[in-house]
């Protein structure tokens, strides 16, 4: 696998609500499980997750991008 890949967050969407699913998403690398509908805190919370994700991505202590 390519280490490129490994810094892409995966996020689960499912209707399902099986916990044994969903700890076995996230055991497997799944950054975030989401049941179907989706509600408002978990917009929020995945916008939250991201904007973190895209800071640690693109900043670099010597002032140039990753």
């Amino acid at each position: 696998e390519s280490s490129k890949l490994k810094e892409i967050p995966v996020v689960v969407m499912s209707s399902e609500n099986v916990p044994s699913r969903k700890r076995r998403c996230l055991d497997e690398g799944a950054e975030e499980f989401i049941l179907k509908p989706v509600q408002i805190s978990d917009v929020k919370r995945l916008r939250e997750y991201m904007s973190r994700v895209q800071e640690e991505s693109t900043y670099c202590p010597n002032g140039s991008l990753n």
